[in-house]
């Protein structure tokens, strides 16, 4: 073998480890995003949860226990929002440009929630047909002013703080924790999605159709589901 055909030997492999490098880090930053992206669902899931709990307080002078799945504090329009927010942020930082799309962007989150839940599970959870400039009483332009003062609070108060999780997730028990909430989430919704979707299938008289159903009737019935969602509404 000459000299020549070992030096590119040499380069070649060395050009392969360069792109397994690459890859490996990109699958990194990637699984990194991901994680990333689910906390600040996670967290605001939660907050939105608290923020329902001080709104009731405020408007109802009741204490109001508004939940979006079966376990835990969670109302996921909020996690989505929050996700949405800091999408906008990574491209936005004007205060009044954020208002702006923040009202934009909560209006559609709104709509496409309420119209899903409609679809799927034959309820809504909020209706605003009786205040001005709604649309399909999904979403109306009040609202939507909430949710571009939500984006400034986030810009302002919130977004710090998650720039902090680019840090805190290269933590390998911080990934670990993650990986366990994410699992658990992933079942939350799961579980959520299947016992309301065998309530509305209740209301049409569809009997269970295997074993899960028929586990899902007899651990969440009519009167569990009611008891969690108290602000649903059968359409």
């Amino acid at each position: 073998m000459n000299q020549r055909n070992t030096e590119e030997i040499v380069k070649t492999t060395e050009k392969r480890h360069i792109l397994k490098e690459e890859t490996k880090n990109k699958i990194k930053k990637t699984i990194n995003f991901i994680l990333k992206t689910f906390l600040i669902f996670f967290i605001g899931s939660i907050i939105g949860f608290f923020v329902e709990i001080v709104y009731g307080l405020i408007t109802h002078k009741v204490l109001m226990i508004r939940k979006g799945l079966l376990y835990g504090p969670f109302i996921q329009v909020y996690g989505a929002g929050a996700v949405a927010y800091y999408i906008l942020t990574s491209y936005v930082k004007e205060t009044k440009k954020v208002f702006l799309v923040g009202m934009i962007m909560g209006g559609i989150i709104e709509y496409i929630f309420s119209f899903l839940q409609e679809i799927i599970f034959g309820t809504i959870s909020w209706d605003y047909s009786h205040m001005i400039l709604n649309i399909n009483g999904r979403t109306c332009v009040l609202y939507c002013i909430f949710w571009g003062i939500l984006g400034v609070v986030y810009l302002k108060a919130i977004l710090p703080y998650i720039q902090k999780l680019d840090e805190l997730i290269l933590n390998k028990g911080v990934k670990i924790i993650t990986c366990i909430l994410l699992a658990f989430m992933i079942f939350d919704v799961t579980i959520s999605c299947m016992a309301g979707i065998r309530q509305n299938e209740r209301r049409k008289n569809i009997p269970p159709d295997n074993k899960l159903e028929s586990f899902i009737d007899k651990k969440y019935p009519d009167e569990y589901m009611d008891k969690v969602y108290i602000n649903k509404k059968e359409v």
